[in-house]
């Protein structure tokens, strides 16, 4: 789908700063147009806050009138590096967080309300789109991605099940042969392959990146937003209560895991850049 937009989007002028979701920043253009940032350069390493900031951000802009379309995108060397382990196996950040009544809010809580926004979005990919960061990247619609960019289901590698949703979002991109490929081996997935299967839409150079994104998310935008937000729900069906009920399921599988001494020996090998030594235990 290489393309650039019919009409030039004046993506050098006219933003105004829509508001500060914690590392999420937001501006809004006259061309009504949205640019969401994540902010943690280089790798922007993801959390519950980090989801938390999003799905607000995305919230706030559902509600806004002004906005159409949205172009997500990060600072820094990588898209998002997913989560950020010792060597331990533990996270670096929060998975769970009190939710104001005694209860447990979990990071998939939070991905299933980003996946219930109504409004297209369009990912901007640079650098790596690893594990989590795999399924924040297949929350859009469309993804715009750099030659160097590298996409991972890293998880088995790691002597864990996948999650946020990708149990529903992948296959959906890939098909799902493909699915269970990138699955079972973690492998890498440059930016060109990327395009090629599907796991991705247009490849363009890193410096014409978020230019490219923005101008996709301008086509969109100059079309009507209550006929492009009804042919979205229409074509999206069920998806956010497909995840909901995938990532249900993933974080049982999650906790099962982490529990297993290849768990521990997987975070342990990719801290120290080595093969791990799985024993099924």
């Amino acid at each position: 789908m290489n393309r650039l937009p019919e009409a030039e989007p004046t993506f050098e002028a006219a933003f105004d700063d829509f508001g500060r979701y914690g590392d999420v920043s937001v501006q809004l253009s006259g061309d009504h147009v949205a640019v969401v940032e994540i902010g943690r350069p280089p790798h922007n390493f993801f959390d519950l806050e980090l989801i938390d900031s999003l799905a607000a951000a995305f919230g706030d802009l559902d509600a806004e009138d002004r906005c159409r379309a949205s172009v997500l995108c990060s600072e820094g060397k990588n898209f998002c590096a997913g989560a950020q382990f010792g060597s331990d196996g533990e996270r670096g950040g929060t998975v769970a967080a009190a939710d104001g009544s005694g209860g447990r809010r979990h990071l998939y809580d939070a991905a299933f309300e980003l996946f219930s926004q109504r409004k297209p979005v369009v990912a901007a990919i640079q650098g790596a789109a690893v594990g989590g960061g795999l399924g924040v990247a297949c929350f859009p619609d469309f993804r715009i991605a750099a030659p160097e960019a590298r996409f991972s289901a890293n998880f088995a590698r790691l002597g864990f099940h996948h999650g946020f949703g990708l149990t529903v979002t992948l296959p959906r991109l890939v098909g799902h042969q493909r699915a269970l490929d990138l699955l079972y081996s973690g492998r890498r997935v440059k930016g060109d392959e990327a395009v090629e299967i599907g796991l991705a839409d247009e490849l363009v150079p890193l410096a014409e990146l978020r230019r490219a994104a923005y101008g996709f998310a301008h086509q969109i935008a100059v079309s009507a937003p209550l006929a492009v937000e009804s042919i979205r729900h229409t074509m999206r069906g069920h998806l956010a209560d497909a995840v909901k009920a995938a990532t249900d399921h993933e974080k049982a599988e999650q906790d099962r895991l982490r529990s297993t001494d290849d768990w521990r020996e997987g975070v342990s090998a990719v801290n120290e850049r080595r093969t791990p030594n799985f024993t099924r235990s």
